[in-house]
């Protein structure tokens, strides 16, 4: 993710598009002004263009990209920030970091210990449904392990 003002920049950069993008539309789709009631054929022969939906489409892109500049301006360290205030928010934000370091190494620690506490109950499972097919096995007459098998 960019920084702040990688962000800004690339906000106010969109927004000179935006409005190099609306000049054009407005010029391409405008109808022609008249200049001393002189009026051509050609003039007359063209067709209703849509600039009033082009240009509440561009109003609407152009605020919202103003607006999406104006959040990342407030979101900008301000001047009064000095390099202790921030240097002891860091300090701040490290000690949390460390708590939360410790929090997640005694959850891994329990849930180790869970997991030993499962593999251990698994194998004991397992053995004793091998003692109980071997006993099972066992008392069996060899004539019903013939039919089984057959």
């Amino acid at each position: 993710m960019a920084d702040r003002l990688t962000q800004l920049q690339d906000a106010v950069n969109s927004l000179a598009d935006q409005f190099c993008n609306a000049i054009g539309v407005l010029q391409q789709c405008g109808p022609p002004a008249s200049f001393s009631n002189i009026q051509t054929a050609i003039n007359k022969d063209q067709p209703a263009n849509p600039t009033e939906e082009y240009a509440q489409l561009f109003a609407a892109l152009i605020a919202r990209t103003a607006k999406d500049i104006d959040v990342l301006i407030d979101s900008l360290p301000s001047e009064e920030s000095t390099a202790a205030l921030q240097a002891a928010s860091l300090y701040k934000l490290e000690e949390e970091n460390h708590e939360a370091a410790t929090c997640l190494e005694d959850v891994v620690y329990r849930g180790d210990m869970l997991l030993e506490k499962i593999q251990s109950a698994l194998a004991d499972i397992a053995q004793s449904q091998l003692k109980t097919r071997s006993v099972t096995h066992s008392q069996c007459p060899p004539d019903s392990l013939h039919q089984q098998s057959g």
